[in-house]
């Protein structure tokens, strides 16, 4: 399934709309847009509209109408106020330098107007880790500064486990909507918290909200064992893409066939071998840059660019870029209130120009704010449980062990699981924390765990029918 990327259709929607003032239903309008957006997306972004006042939604069923709300502009005009750019209907932008400018007026030219592109090795080859550098020294510096939590000098995760909870709706949330998901953060919040899926929104959003959920808790968990090796990046795309690709066997894999970018004229490149060597080149240069910032920025480059996986590339190297922020104990970047349009052009701007000025200004917006997001909420945070933190790979072991026997939890079977990594003179308290966690346990977050949605069901089935 080819990737679908809008640009610069918000505006013509809205423009559509304006032109029938009686209203216009779904088939009609996308058979005027559909060389630029998919029925889908087209559904997706009329939703977000009408939730934000810019659409009227008349009617039922076969009768729905979509019209423009009294007062909303449909000209292309911007308005530049410092710090941020407002687009005229209503959305705000990050502040640019004059060079995203230039990129975001390439990018906005009507499809026709750019030039065709394939996959430029040359990018890469230009890049080296230590001496070269997207993001200049002083803002490496800026962002250490306020990235960096009071008591840095703690184990690898433990800022990112802090605030774990809050991290897993934000992250899990902005980083799906920035692929038109239409969840809102309450609904995140209801599923991750509850496993209460929204009503009215496609299992597929409600797939992709549990799947980001399900890649956070293993960079996280797993903060000293996870790099940039070839494994750990297969691993987030398989939990990222699960149940979302056509071709289940793609999920954690290099692809094997081509694909193209709506909306684009970068044509990525199609060699199976090739495409697998190149990932590799790429994670082993980014094991070699040492400052984390320019870590996280490079794979957020050249992951999407290169587009190893027939899907997903983009949310995985968001997810990645916060491998050598957690690892380091620095704030996460959760991506929370990063415009979509903003995303999507600074990624069009890497992948026809080959040019990171618009990327780089997004990607220092949304850290800014993700630091403003976490170290004041860290400050209200009650201190972690020492011992939990200590045994948290035992109790998922034996949670898991527990479950994937079909058994209930009683003192008699927690007592037969429990890992000789647990000290004997531990064991009661261990035995406690294990039955708090099935008090918590259900089918949302059992993924914390390492168990399935099946292996959950089978374990629930047998356990509430004795």
């Amino acid at each position: 399934m080819p990737k679908k990327i809008t640009i610069d259709t918000d505006a013509r929607i809205i423009a559509e709309l304006g032109r029938h003032s009686a209203g216009i239903g779904m088939d009609a309008l996308h058979s005027l847009l559909k060389d630029v957006i998919s029925r889908r997306t087209l559904q997706r972004r009329l939703a977000q509209f009408v939730t934000e006042g810019q659409v009227i939604r008349e009617g039922k069923q076969r009768g729905v109408r979509y019209r423009q709300s009294p007062g909303v502009i449909t000209g292309q005009v911007n308005i530049t106020e410092s710090p941020d750019t407002m687009e005229a209907f209503g959305e705000v932008y990050v502040p640019l330098s004059p060079e995203s400018e230039e990129i975001r007026a390439y990018v906005r030219q009507p499809r026709q107007m750019r030039t065709p592109v394939g996959y430029n090795q040359s990018f890469l080859e230009a890049y080296y880790p230590n001496e070269t550098f997207y993001l200049p020294l002083e803002l490496r510096e800026q962002l250490r500064q306020i990235g960096t939590p009071p008591d840095d000098e703690r184990p690898a995760g433990t800022f990112a486990r802090d605030i774990l909870n809050r991290l897993l709706i934000d992250l899990s949330w902005a980083s799906s909507r920035l692929e038109g998901n239409t969840y809102s953060r309450l609904d995140t919040q209801r599923l991750i918290d509850f496993g209460q899926a929204a009503e009215g929104k496609d299992a597929l959003e409600t797939q992709m909200i549990l799947n980001h959920k399900a890649a956070i808790e293993l960079l996280v968990n797993e903060a000293d064992l996870v790099d940039f090796a070839p494994y750990t990046i297969y691993s987030l795309h398989a939990l990222l893409s699960d149940g979302l690709l056509a071709d289940r066997s793609a999920c954690g894999r290099i692809r094997h066939r081509p694909v193209d970018i709506g909306g684009s004229v970068y044509l990525p490149m199609a060699m199976p071998q090739r495409l697998e060597e190149l990932f590799k080149i790429i994670l082993s240069m980014a094991k070699e840059i040492r400052d984390p910032f320019e870590q996280a920025f490079f794979v957020m480059v050249h992951l999407p660019y290169l587009q190893p996986f027939e899907d997903v590339n983009k949310r995985v190297s968001r997810l990645a870029a916060n491998i050598p922020l957690i690892r380091h104990n620095l704030c996460p970047l959760s991506f929370i209130d990063v415009p979509e349009r903003a995303y999507v052009e600074a990624m069009l701007g890497v992948y026809e120009l080959n040019r990171v000025e618009l990327l780089r200004d997004v990607f220092v917006w949304a850290y800014e704010r993700s630091c403003q997001q976490y170290l004041a909420i860290r400050q209200e945070l009650v201190p972690p449980d020492t011992f939990r933190l200590r045994y948290r790979q035992a109790l998922s072991a034996a949670v898991k062990a527990i479950v994937l026997q079909q058994l209930a939890p009683t003192d008699e079977t927690v007592s037969a699981v429990i890992p000789s990594a647990v000290a004997e003179e531990d064991h009661d308290k261990f035995v406690k924390l294990v039955f708090e966690e099935f008090e918590t346990l259900h089918e949302g977050n059992a993924i914390r765990f390492g168990i399935r949605p099946l292996e959950f069901a089978a374990w629930q089935e047998r356990t509430t029918h004795k």
